[in-house]
């Protein structure tokens, strides 16, 4: 599971996330969501130690990100929205790669598989550079799911990907937390998060506004319309139209 405390980021003064606590327990799937800027990409960027918090904790499985940061990483992925590749590594060695930091015990099995579901296959000496956009997101997250992590998180998943990818991502994300994984999605793209998420955490200046499961969010605004989530976004967050 995935646990942060009273999560305090401040760059030269300025607050990107103000004193954010909350858990996702295995198999639930949080959509974060929030204006640009709001703070998301900065809190899944403490929770993996990309970023130092100035205040506040961060627990992964167990594991303190502060005393014990190895094994909190060991247990967790983070696929961001730009997948940075090594230029001269082809597809298969990426996973060699990472299969060998991970110490990864069945690797050719599990590359294998995930190269199979990603529809990869055929394209293993491929290189980076001869790939499209969506083809490295694809590759970024064959290398992040390769050690079965319990805990993932993804910035802006379906970025780049054609319609196919994209229906064989989401079912990616549902199967990871159908086993049992803890899994973060930021996106702005609030038909992925209604259709695949579990639970909202909705930010704004880097503070909760809303947070709970669907079901909960949409009771929250009973008067819109079959608990319109784009609509509830656009009222909790203050850009609701008005007549």
């Amino acid at each position: 599971m995935i646990e942060v405390f009273d999560l305090v980021k401040e760059y030269d003064g300025t607050t990107a996330v103000a004193g954010l606590s909350f858990a996702v327990q295995p198999g639930e799937v949080l959509g974060l969501v929030g204006p640009n800027g709001a703070g998301k990409t900065t809190t899944m960027r403490c929770i993996m130690g990309i970023l130092q918090a100035t205040a506040g904790g961060v627990r992964v499985c167990g594991h303190d990100l502060v005393s014990n940061p190895i094994e909190a990483k060991r247990n967790a992925a983070f696929i961001p929205d730009d997948p940075q590749l090594f230029d001269y590594l082809t597809i298969a060695e990426h996973l060699k790669f990472y299969g060998r930091v991970y110490q990864v015990k069945d690797l050719q099995a599990r590359s294998d598989e995930l190269l199979k579901e990603l529809e990869l296959t055929g394209k293993e000496d491929a290189l980076p550079g001869t790939l499209s956009r969506g083809m490295k997101q694809k590759v970024a997250i064959a290398c992040g799911l390769l050690h079965k992590p319990r805990a993932v998180l993804f910035d802006e998943p379906l970025t780049g990907l054609d319609p196919v990818a994209i229906r064989r991502i989401k079912q990616t994300i549902k199967r990871h937390a159908a086993e049992g994984a803890a899994v973060i999605i930021s996106s702005h793209l609030l038909g992925l998060v209604e259709e695949i998420a579990t639970n909202l955490l909705l930010l704004q200046n880097g503070k909760k506004v809303l947070h709970g499961t669907l079901a909960e969010v949409k009771a929250s605004a009973p008067d819109l319309k079959d608990g319109d989530l784009e609509a509830i976004f656009l009222r909790a967050t203050g850009y609701e139209e008005t007549d």
